[in-house]
């Protein structure tokens, strides 16, 4: 069976596919373009690549002989996940528990660093700025009493909640769905626009979600709240977004993901009530590792006759 891998993946993994396939391997950071993905993908089995390289009809087309693309991420709207569905071909994803843990984590870390400047007070050194300790220099919010709104209550969410508790603050929550959880009230999304200091995103994306924060959703927050994304960059309005935040609807932003990603627009990167960050959110060791383990068992499921366990169409 003959496997192209698009984008470096940890070796451990790497190693397995080398012992299980005939692999075709871009041990590199950078993407293949179009036309060289198209080229590689003839002959080929199985495709293993990131959630961030377009796999669309014109590259599916391409392929005479693929039987799986197993997508590097929890994520799949990047592949044509219909069409791949009536050319007789699995797309999978690789949903890492790790992954839930390292998101929460670093979604934590986002919000003490934009509450207390830390990325912005670190430039000041860097640039020769810092003369000293002074009495109102840098100030920061402190974390304690202040409420933090989530939206979306999955795993990511309900680690986020035991990290926030852990900083004294407040949790509410809206979701689609009833849950109990505990430490945590659940509310209206417009209560909770209302009502948070932080309101930090963590839902899955579909076509429903798209936009659901705009500019009305900026106008029921405070002028001293914080908007974190770290889950799908379309939920989110960037146009609004870079309105409310020129007008100081609100106070700042921490954005780990773009509507057009990996495009950033330049009016985001000249404002600086925001923090920018590459998609990093399940970046960590475990995660990674987990999920190229997935896509190495999906690719084995179909090798050995079986549906794959993660099939997403």
């Amino acid at each position: 069976m003959k496997v192209l891998i698009s984008n470096r993946i940890p070796e451990e993994t790497l190693k397995k596919y080398k012992e299980n396939f005939d692999v075709d391997y871009n041990d590199s950071l950078d993407f293949l373009s179009k036309e060289e993905l198209k080229s590689r993908l003839k002959g080929k089995d199985a495709l293993v690549c990131p959630l961030s390289e377009k796999i669309d009809k014109e590259v599916i087309d391409a392929a005479d002989s693929l039987k799986i693309i197993a997508n590097f991420g929890a994520g799949y709207d990047n592949v044509d996940i219909a069409y791949a569905k009536e050319k007789g071909i699995f797309v999978t994803n690789a949903p890492a528990k790790s992954s839930a843990k390292s998101v929460a984590e670093y979604t934590m870390g986002l919000i003490v660093d934009i509450m207390r400047n830390i990325t912005s007070m670190s430039k000041e050194v860097e640039e020769g700025k810092f003369e000293g300790w002074k009495p109102v220099y840098g100030l920061g919010e402190s974390l304690e009493g202040k409420t933090l709104g989530i939206i979306g209550m999955g795993a990511i969410g309900q680690d986020l909640v035991r990290k926030a508790l852990s900083f004294d603050m407040k949790v509410i929550f809206s979701n689609r769905s009833q849950k109990e959880v505990e430490g945590a009230g659940q509310v209206e999304k417009d209560e909770l626009l209302k009502e948070a200091d932080i309101v930090s995103l963590h839902t899955a994306y579909s076509d429903e979600l798209h936009h659901m924060v705009d500019k009305e959703s900026f106008d029921k927050m405070k002028d001293t709240a914080y908007l974190i994304n770290t889950s799908r960059g379309k939920v989110v309005s960037e146009a609004d977004l870079i309105e409310a935040l020129k007008n100081k609807k609100i106070k700042g932003a921490c954005l780990d993901v773009y509507e057009f990603e990996p495009e950033v627009s330049d009016e985001l990167k000249n404002l600086d009530n925001v923090l920018l960050l590459p998609h990093l959110g399940n970046a960590s060791y475990q995660a990674r590792s987990e999920m190229a383990e997935y896509t190495f068992k999906n690719v084995m499921d179909v090798k050995e006759g079986r549906t794959p366990a993660n099939k997403v169409n």
